[in-house]
């Protein structure tokens, strides 16, 4: 059986998508790999991808020179995780708190691991992560 290697992107819905960049851009850092009206691409850490559709964007197939795209769409607050350095989570606790941003939750994991919560302007739980979280991480 053919295996999966890991997952290459992952995507948020957001209510205005200029605001959302601003957030992810501004706030993460993260630097755009490719956007139009309907979404941005962001490379997270070299290894994978975060989408930002705008809500609604995307409801109809979308048809490029290389194929189609199906209908896709998502409501609600929805949860991610960033990987980050052990080391790293003082200056991301400080770089948030600059940022006006409230960190809403913290847990301290069995493995070892940190996690802090905070949400973007869409109201999505993001999470930064230390390694010791999982048994692969």
């Amino acid at each position: 059986m053919p295996k999966l290697d890991r997952v290459l992107e992952t995507c948020l819905y957001v209510d205005d998508l200029d605001r959302a960049a601003r957030f992810y851009e501004q706030v993460l850092e993260l630097k755009a790999l490719t956007s139009d009206a309907r979404f941005r691409a962001y490379d997270v850490g070299g290894q994978s991808v975060l989408l930002l559709f705008r809500r609604g964007a995307t409801l109809e197939t979308v048809h490029m020179p290389g194929g189609t795209i199906p209908p896709h769409d998502g409501h609600g607050p929805l949860h991610m995780a960033f990987a980050i350095a052990a080391d790293a989570l003082p200056q991301w606790e400080e770089r948030l708190h600059d940022h006006g941003i409230a960190v809403e939750g913290r847990t301290d994991w069995s493995r070892g691991g940190h996690s802090i919560y905070f949400r973007d302007p869409d109201g999505h739980l993001l999470e930064l992560a230390t390694p010791g979280l999982w048994a692969i991480y």
